[in-house]
């Protein structure tokens, strides 16, 4: 009976129509985390009942795809514990989770700010030539102090190109300010209201000559699947720097090597790779100038407990009628 006045009384995009109802709901999760972290999780859901059959959910928090929810006649709200939700993002499973009056949130606002430092580190470390003062040290121990100087940049005055403005883009924005870069960003729908320089992918090719950083924080969708390929990186001022922490399929990564190997590029950061983990005989490990850490800018010491409270947090937000955060759908 619960379920059937839900539904007709909201399509969850009118959130605060759940306000009336204040009832033990059914919670599933796959998650696995410390002893510790998965204690937090039980005591903030206490007052509503765990089910280990997911088809009883009502409520999702962990990683599953759209295929495994078709027959949840109760289904009411997936968390994704990520910032992706790759299975989900197509416009058929949008509009099926809108038809079925299903919320799909994220946990974007736990990442925004870990990934954003992420990328300002290598920013500065490839201006300042970290990994080269490292190979030295682990190397032949040589003392090239004015070949080195001679070559460190200032990036005071430099473009940033942004491919994405989302929620990592903007907190990078904000941690760059300081530096006096020219910011620009690339967004299918822009709203105006933006504090820097917005643009479509229709002037893509514009920009990318003139930037001499181009980020990306695409999301995996079929939209994105080599987003930027070998007319791209062509496209882009000779010895510019490509950084990649979105998803590995946004890179065409035979277009990236050889764009590194003609010094179309100067350097490439890759933070994600298709496939992850990357094997150990790929040629991105020895490419000339390109960087790659493990999938590893949105990690923090406390990720997991983040990432528990934030979906507590929801919840709280589901019974008072308010808005949920990180909402996709």
């Amino acid at each position: 009976m619960y379920s059937k006045i839900l539904r007709k009384s909201c399509c969850f995009h009118r959130v605060a129509s759940w306000k009336i109802f204040s009832t033990i709901m059914k919670i599933w999760t796959n998650v696995k985390y410390s002893e510790a972290v998965m204690n937090i999780f039980s005591e903030g859901i206490a007052g509503h009942e765990l089910v280990t059959d997911l088809a009883e959910a009502e409520i999702v928090f962990g990683f599953t795809g759209p295929e495994q929810h078709q027959s949840e006649a109760d289904l009411r709200w997936i968390q994704v514990p990520a910032a992706g939700y790759e299975k989900f993002d197509t416009l058929e499973w949008r509009a099926w989770l809108k038809d079925r009056g299903i919320a799909l949130t994220n946990s974007s606002s736990i990442y925004n700010e870990p990934c954003a430092q992420h990328v300002l580190a290598m920013l500065m470390a490839l201006a300042r030539r970290l990994p080269q003062a490292c190979a030295l040290q682990a190397g032949d121990h040589s003392w090239p102090q004015w070949p080195e100087r001679a070559e460190i940049h200032l990036l005071n005055g430099q473009t940033v190109l942004l491919l994405s403005y989302g929620a990592i883009a903007r907190r990078l924005c904000e941690l760059l300010a300081p530096l006096h870069m020219n910011l620009i960003a690339v967004r299918r729908h822009p709203t105006g209201d933006e504090p820097i320089k917005t643009i479509t992918e229709v002037d893509l090719m514009d920009y990318l000559p003139i930037a001499d950083h181009v980020i990306n924080i695409l999301p995996a969708n079929p939209a994105t699947q080599n987003y930027m390929q070998s007319e791209r990186f062509a496209a882009m001022k000779r010895g510019a720097i490509y950084y990649s922490i979105g998803r590995g399929t946004t890179t065409d990564q035979e277009a990236l090597i050889e764009a590194l190997q003609n010094g179309q590029l100067s350097y490439a950061y890759l933070d994600v790779t298709n496939p992850e983990p990357l094997p150990p005989d790929h040629e991105l490990w020895t490419t000339p100038n390109c960087y790659i850490t493990p999938h590893t800018a949105g990690g923090h010491h406390n990720e997991h407990e983040r990432l528990v409270r934030l979906f507590l947090e929801n919840l709280r937000r589901l019974t008072a009628g308010e808005e949920f955060l990180d909402r996709i759908v």
